[in-house]
């Protein structure tokens, strides 16, 4: 039997099939899974939660893929997903906050450009430390253009109305309905995902790839709700899951992905999972100050502090 082909040589990544596969693992990868069958469950989530979310995301993450691959970005990178997943992201949150038209698909095809330059940037000057950049590049481009975009009427004009949940339902007394929608929303608000049978679906994809990793996400959004509720958050935000989706992407980031599986490392992972979702209140303050958004800056930050300690932590290791 020949020997398969080196993911990392040309002809591995010729065959239209390569690229497709590149590609839904870009989604994929939005949660850390290599995994095309994930990728594809995925994006059937987000065509469930709307057109527009499946249909901008997916012109995200070619974009941002393509440019990787004609810029000449390593190959195994390309292929594993990782230089599109941010693209993904950025293709659903500019849809999200500016709306469907014509200017909005050439802000997304710019921004998946430019993230993907950004990435390649964060890569190379955070890898003395063995930091990931993951999401970090997309947080950035992102905030920039929504920070820009109310100067520029033709953006601006037409954006909907994206005012969190307790805006028009204040309160802070949780119901069973708002536990255990924002149970299942949190894992689809990763996506800006906001109905729990959306997020049943990214969590069925999760299984797919690794019945582990749906579980962390689950314990994460859990764990995020819970942490909300303590602190007194408004019931609204956390039914809609939005105290949950950092929680989710700590949780799996730290529990295996960049920290080595142990007693003690699934604590600090629930501990970082809780910190993020305290974190989310005081950069949603923020942010609404300037006009900008939250995002998945509490999970970018959290993530970073907790993989840069792991060194002096002797009961804790990197995972690899």
């Amino acid at each position: 039997m020949a020997d398969a082909p080196d993911p990392r040589s040309p002809a591995a990544h010729d065959r239209p099939q390569d690229a497709v596969t590149a590609i839904l693992r870009g989604i994929a990868q939005v949660d850390f899974q290599p995994n095309h069958w994930t990728g594809l469950i995925f994006l059937a989530a987000l065509f469930v939660g709307g057109w527009r979310f499946g249909v901008f995301g997916l012109v995200g993450t070619v974009t941002a893929t393509a440019t990787a691959y004609l810029l000449g970005a390593a190959r195994d990178r390309v292929a594993a997903g990782l230089e599109g997943f941010c693209g993904t992201l950025v293709g659903v949150a500019l849809v999200l906050y500016l709306g469907v038209h014509w200017m909005t698909v050439a802000l997304v095809i710019g921004s998946a450009v430019a993230v993907s330059v950004l990435t390649a940037a964060m890569v190379t000057v955070l890898a003395p430390y063995r930091l990931p950049a993951s999401t970090a590049p997309f947080c950035v481009v992102t905030l920039v253009m929504v920070l820009g975009a109310p100067s520029f009427d033709r953006v601006w004009a037409h954006h909907p109305n994206s005012a969190p949940p307790s805006a028009s339902d204040p309160g802070t007394a949780m119901t069973w309905h708002d536990f255990w929608h924002g149970l299942f929303s949190g894992i689809g608000q990763v996506f800006f995902q906001d109905e729990w049978y959306v997020g049943l679906i990214f969590l069925a994809g999760l299984a797919v790839a690794s019945r582990l990793v749906a579980a962390t996400a689950l314990a994460g959004s859990l764990v995020g709700l819970l942490t909300g509720w303590w602190l007194g958050a408004q019931a609204a935000d956390i039914g809609a899951g939005l105290y949950g989706y950092n929680a989710v992407l700590t949780g799996i980031a730290l529990t295996g992905t960049y920290i080595a599986l142990s007693p003690v490392g699934a604590l600090y992972a629930v501990i970082g999972a809780a910190t993020s979702a305290a974190l989310t209140a005081g950069l949603t303050n923020l942010f609404t100050v300037v006009g900008g958004h939250t995002l998945t800056w509490p999970f970018v930050l959290v993530m970073w502090v907790f993989t840069a300690a792991v060194p002096h932590l002797s009961r804790l290791a990197r995972a690899g």
